[in-house]
């Protein structure tokens, strides 16, 4: 590069810097609260603007980006669905996390029907996972909302129960085995028809009042070895025992669903069960455990120990508050991610993409049908991030990561100047 190519280069880098230091100087928004950000250029290789990006925040779910990289490093094309093995006229098999087993828009059905179609007797084992039901932090208040379905070897139809008003107007829940759980309660007086389970059961109520038509609640059941039995038996319609035996090493695997499918699912939607369930279907692949700490800790130490700051990382989905990460290392790991799947549009297509899908669907307008960010959300109370890509006009591929931890404004003031920010980014550069 020649000395004036060299200082050109520089002198519109720092240009570019002055720019962007001017729309965070002047937003009113941004200054109330504690902001990071890092924009990074993927072909220059170089670091754009940084502010506080040696700071630690909260990611929420910006730590599905980690996951999803953990993933790409340790499993194939496709979702491992259950380890078996053949012991003379039986069957043994072990959950291997699997969060597409019969899950409602995944539809991982090859190792149920493996399970339907074998003549031997079924015994699952129930050994294996070692962790508690609930990630490290989790806000345990928080048990009857759909995005915390606790965590288990084998799930289930996404460990959620679908409640809902059926055409005659009686409520009805999904699967239906929980049916003769849910039961109307007069001491129950929400301010609105809605359905709460007993925090320690699957016990389900509702208040005696007329159901909406258009009433649809999803809830997390509590799970158990054996709910897990109940459900396999009542789904295969065939009796299934159970057996506490450790992994084979001669256990054979059946796969279930496509890889990248999942992962689309994962972070489109930004789904926690999923997020949480992979990281064990990474133990039990590396470690024929599931154990959630012990893939976490692997991947920091084989895939994660070159990155600019040490991470704290605890869970897989980002609902813990405990997860703390830096915007500049959250910018190397979207180096990595991009280096590993290689191909650009593949990556995009599973990322919210700003206008038209998953959680930036509403968030950004696209440039004349144009998409120009992809990227990961992260929401909890008080906090919201974006982290991911974003192509400008001139056809400059960038990487970004932009946190805000611990505002008290509406989480809408603080995306739409997000957005703000970064569709200037997209038009000036």
């Amino acid at each position: 590069m020649s000395l004036l190519l060299f200082n050109d280069t520089v002198y519109g880098r720092s240009i570019k810097k002055r720019k962007i230091k001017k729309q965070f100087k002047h937003s009113q928004i941004i200054k109330d609260h504690f902001t990071g950000f890092a924009l990074y250029d993927l072909d220059d290789k170089k670091m754009i603007y940084e502010l506080n990006s040696d700071k630690y925040f909260i990611p929420a779910s910006n730590t599905k980006l980690f996951t999803f990289y953990t993933c790409l490093k340790i499993l194939g094309d496709s979702i491992p669905a259950l380890r078996y093995e053949l012991r003379h006229d039986s069957l043994v098999f072990w959950g291997s996390g699997d969060p597409s087993f019969l899950h409602t828009d995944l539809k991982g059905i090859n190792g149920l029907n493996f399970l339907k179609r074998s003549d031997k007797k079924l015994y699952y084992s129930t050994n294996g996972y070692t962790n508690d039901f609930y990630g490290a932090g989790w806000a345990w208040n928080d048990y009857n909302d759909y995005y915390q379905a606790e965590i288990t070897a084998l799930p289930i139809e996404d460990n959620v129960a679908l409640l809902y008003a059926d055409q005659d107007g009686n409520l009805q829940i999904k699967p239906a085995y929980f049916k003769r759980y849910l039961n109307a309660d007069i001491t129950y007086r929400p301010d609105k028809f809605t359905v709460k389970r007993d925090f320690l059961s699957n016990n389900f109520v509702y208040p005696e009042m007329a159901v909406p038509s258009n009433f649809r609640q999803e809830i997390p059941w509590k799970t158990n070895p054996e709910l897990t039995l109940a459900l396999l038996r009542d789904t295969l319609k065939k009796p299934v025992w159970p057996v506490n035996l450790p992994l084979s090493v001669n256990a054979k695997i059946i796969y279930n669903t496509n890889a990248d499918s999942v992962y689309r699912r994962m972070l489109q939607p930004s789904d926690n069960f999923i997020a949480e369930q992979l990281l064990l279907v990474c133990s039990s692949v590396k470690f024929n455990t599931l154990n959630t700490d012990s893939v976490i800790n692997y991947s920091k130490a084989n895939f994660l120990n070159d990155l600019p700051d040490a991470l704290q990382w605890v869970d897989g989905s980002g609902l813990s508050r405990m997860n703390l990460f830096t915007p500049r290392s959250i910018i190397a790991l979207l180096c990595k991610i991009h280096d590993e799947v290689k191909d650009e549009r593949l990556l995009q297509s599973m990322l919210p993409a700003g206008g038209a899908t998953g959680t930036l669907k509403n968030a950004y307008k696209t440039d004349n049908g144009q998409v120009f960010v992809w990227a990961k959300t992260g929401s909890l109370s008080n906090n919201y991030n974006q982290s991911g890509y974003l192509v400008t006009r001139k056809g400059k591929r960038l990487a970004f990561s932009f946190m805000n931890n611990n505002f008290t404004r509406p989480v809408k003031e603080i995306r739409d100047e997000m957005v703000r920010i970064m569709t200037y980014i997209h038009e000036e550069f």
